[in-house]
């Protein structure tokens, strides 16, 4: 199939149609219009959008810390299969942070002790503050009951009995509420006391956990760093993550190719781990830029810096951008021819995949969708094999979104949109133009398949559609 553009805004051929040349004004002016015939014909309604080849996966590894190439052991196009080994970095500064970071595991796991610290318990006795008093004051008491009896009258002598009497029961319920008060502020105040040892008890025991999460985040801490200490150092020898094609260094391009001097600002241990992180622990990780050095055995090397990239070439796809106008028409299973820029005159077959989702803004103002599609073979126009492409050339896809064999065609030239509705002049028996609102099918370049409104053998307007008008004289 020859190159086929798509059918927007391009004037049309009538193919395989028989066209009939009348005149609808005078004899003696040119034809205006032309009219054909509804014919059986194959229609194919084509989509052309721009595609990159891609390859089944691409891995640029990098060096996880700084160092120098001790051995190299591929060059630029080798195959290599998974888990071959492609490089080894000679990194004492690794190993070193390796050593120190078990150091500081095993200083984390050690135990440590609160040394049995516990709260004190504070307790005070009841003092009888009363009782040396009462123990005088008795003493006096007796030694005035002993006067009083010397007294001879008897009345006198009653009397002051009975008022020693009174005195003494004083004494005692006055001492006996001294004492109750005495009591009280004691108990009160062992109250405190006992809320006081409480308090710092709950204290202690609010330490001795804060202690113990904190040695257990610093033993796990510690345990990580090991762990990331050990990754950078078993990610010095560098093995194939999958089978591929080589090509030492990264894949050119300027959004990150300073990455290794960006790691190389970091402190020792935390560029170790990015560089690590970049380039995983031999297997590696795609990236797209390159440490901008010549690797090869000898030279140093920072964490970060590009080393290989291994490109899977056994199944290549395509990525197609699809305008927003016809990417509804698109689905997994839609077939495509595809042309690359790098080989002319051949022409590759193709498959859809996948619709991604995610849109793209052109130059334009509109919007672009991915398509990813599975190449196939390709063949020149004379029958020859054509050569196998290579990832990131430039291609043209077109995708055959819909495919009529036996259609009810008319020529392209014929359809006219009149707001929602599209329609076709259609000759009547007497000569003159019918209004016809019709339902395309699929529309390619020259032809268009009417799924209903016309029947094969019906004569339409394939030429000055617009200018036609109803009952307008036709033949």
């Amino acid at each position: 199939m020859g190159r086929v553009t798509i059918r927007r805004g391009i004037p049309p051929l009538l193919l395989g149609l028989t066209v009939l040349l009348i005149a609808a004004c005078s004899p003696d002016e040119a034809p205006k219009v032309q009219i054909g015939e509804a014919t059986r014909a194959p229609v194919s309604e084509v989509v052309e959008a721009p595609a990159t080849v891609g390859a089944r996966a691409t891995a640029t590894l990098r060096s996880p810390a700084a160092g120098t190439v001790a051995k190299l052991y591929v060059q630029d196009g080798d195959t290599v299969t998974k888990g071959q080994l492609l490089v080894r970095i000679s990194s004492p500064q690794a190993k070193d942070q390796l050593a120190q970071a078990r150091q500081a595991e095993r200083q984390a796991s050690k135990p440590v002790s609160m040394g049995g610290v516990a709260a004190p318990g504070v307790r005070l006795a009841a003092p009888n503050v009363t009782a040396s008093l009462d123990r005088k004051v008795a003493r006096g008491f007796a030694r005035a009951r002993a006067a009083a009896k010397k007294i001879e009258d008897a009345r006198v002598r009653a009397q002051l009995v009975t008022a020693i009497d009174a005195a003494e029961t004083q004494h005692r319920a006055q001492s006996a509420a001294l004492n109750q008060i005495t009591r009280n502020l004691t108990r009160s105040v062992n109250l405190a006391l006992s809320q006081v040892s409480g308090q710092i008890g709950a204290g202690l025991g609010g330490l001795a956990t804060s202690m113990s999460s904190l040695r257990a985040a610093s033993k796990a801490q510690a345990k990580a760093a090991a762990k990331a200490a050990k990754a950078t150092v078993d990610g010095l020898v560098v093995k194939a993550p999958f089978g591929g094609v080589v090509t030492l260094g990264g894949p050119p391009g300027g959004g990150s190719a300073n990455l290794g001097a960006l790691l190389g600002q970091l402190p020792p241990g935390l560029a170790g781990q990015a560089g690590a992180a970049a380039g995983g622990s031999g297997g590696g990780g795609a990236a797209s830029s390159a440490s901008g050095g010549t690797i090869a055995t000898g030279v140093p090397v920072s964490a970060g810096d590009a080393l290989v990239t291994v490109t899977d070439v056994s199944k290549l796809s395509l990525s197609a951008d699809v305008d927003e106008t016809d990417v509804l028409l698109v689905g997994p299973g839609v077939k495509a021819e595809v042309e690359l820029d790098a080989v002319s005159g051949a022409t590759y077959q193709a498959r859809v995949t996948g619709v991604g989702v995610t849109p793209k803004e052109g130059t334009t103002g509109g919007v672009s969708y991915p398509v990813r599609l599975a190449l196939g073979v390709g063949t020149y126009d004379g029958g020859g094999a054509a050569p196998a492409p290579k990832p990131g050339m430039s291609a043209v896809v077109r995708l055959t979104v819909r495919d009529s064999p036996d259609a009810v065609a008319v020529p392209a030239s014929s359809v006219v949109t009149s707001g929602r509705e599209t329609v076709l002049w259609v000759v009547r028996g007497d000569g003159t133009a019918e209004r016809r609102v019709v339902k395309l099918g699929a529309q390619g370049d020259a032809v268009v398949e009417v799924a209903h409104g016309i029947s094969v053998g019906e004569r339409v307007v394939v030429k000055g559609a617009d200018t036609v008008r109803a009952g307008q004289p036709l033949s």
